[in-house]
């Protein structure tokens, strides 16, 4: 029974961060905050998630094979999702896009000699 309800918080959490990424992705002003948004706030979400799944697998379904699954699928987000986002960030900083307020540190600006 309380296994059953710390599987359920897990899975709560991850949605209510996933929902909270989903705002802020609307709400923010420009590219480059929209992206922090969603990649911190996703990654926590499936973080969440993937840990209430995992529980289950383990605890519940007696699945070591579907646990594998789920530890590999959290894993490749919490190493892939940083990643690309920078890669995104980047792309978009060469293609033009800046943050309507004035940065105080450039490091991309450096990178492409401006």
């Amino acid at each position: 029974m309380l296994l059953r309800i710390v599987i359920d918080l897990l899975i709560a959490v991850g949605l209510i961060f996933a929902l909270a990424g989903t705002k802020g992705v609307l709400k923010m002003p420009d590219t480059f905050c929209r992206m922090q948004a969603s990649t911190c706030i996703s990654t926590l979400g499936i973080l969440g998630v993937c840990l209430g799944g995992l529980l289950y697998a383990i605890f519940v379904m007696h699945s070591p094979a579907t646990a594998v699954k789920v530890a590999l699928i959290g894993a490749l987000v919490l190493f892939t999702n940083p990643i690309g986002s920078h890669a995104i960030a980047k792309g978009a900083y060469q293609a033009g896009i800046r943050p309507e307020k004035p940065m105080e540190t450039d490091d991309y600006g450096r990178d492409f000699d401006e």
